[in-house]
């Protein structure tokens, strides 16, 4: 699946935006050091990008995931969803911060079965879950509940495919992913295979450039 642009929008930045958009960019920028592009979108009306901070820092801290599991929903839904931009980041995340393997990497981006059988577990719920609209039925919760998860991390999943399913919607757009994200499988100076993101203008994801940051204060 794949997305053309519906809408052609300008993002906000903290010249253009008052407000409660001013409020919330700023505080973006003062936590993460730079402002994502998407931000800015979901800045054209501040509820969204309000809710999309509140989400998805509540996912990561109380899904009741793995950092591997987490990305494995977000690899799911943004493959699911058809965004380019929002898998080759994660792709990225997942290789280099959250330790998924190189070969579940590979089969998550290409929507295969994974060799983990718990992170297949989580991405077979995830998909049916963002194809169903948030009614899969009773035998796919069942088949999520006997591979060890509960009630925390079934609500982890739908609070997630709400705030992904709105990033994905705003990112996915334009032909923005394959100018900012190239997703590097076989190059020759990286990791190979689940590995790489080779960044061809300026990192936009906020958790990459988190990543790349950290990197920098760190040589």
């Amino acid at each position: 699946m794949t997305r053309t642009a519906l809408l052609d929008m300008t993002p906000e930045t903290l010249e253009t935006a008052t407000g409660e958009a001013q409020a919330l960019l700023a505080g973006a920028k003062a936590k993460l050091g730079f402002l994502p592009n998407m931000y800015g979108y979901m800045a054209k009306l501040p509820p969204v990008l309000a809710s999309y901070l509140t989400t998805y820092d509540a996912f990561r801290s109380q899904g009741g995931f793995t950092p591997a599991e987490q990305e494995t929903v977000f690899l799911t839904i943004s493959r699911v969803n058809g965004c380019t931009y929002c898998t080759a980041a994660h792709s990225m995340i997942a290789d280099k911060k959250s330790g998924v393997a190189a070969d579940s990497l590979a089969a998550l981006r290409a929507g295969e079965d994974l060799p983990d059988a718990k992170l297949q577990a989580v991405a077979s719920f995830t998909e049916a879950m963002v194809l169903s609209r948030g009614n899969p039925g009773k035998p796919v919760v069942d088949a999520f509940l006997a591979a060890g998860y509960g009630e925390q991390q079934v609500l982890g999943v739908v609070l997630t495919t709400l705030t992904v399913g709105s990033q994905n919607g705003l990112t996915s757009d334009g032909g923005r992913s394959p100018k900012h994200w190239q997703f590097m499988a076989d190059d020759p100076d990286g990791a190979g295979v689940g590995g790489v993101i080779r960044h061809q203008d300026r990192i936009q994801h906020p958790a990459v450039r988190a990543i790349e940051i950290r990197k920098e204060r760190d040589r």
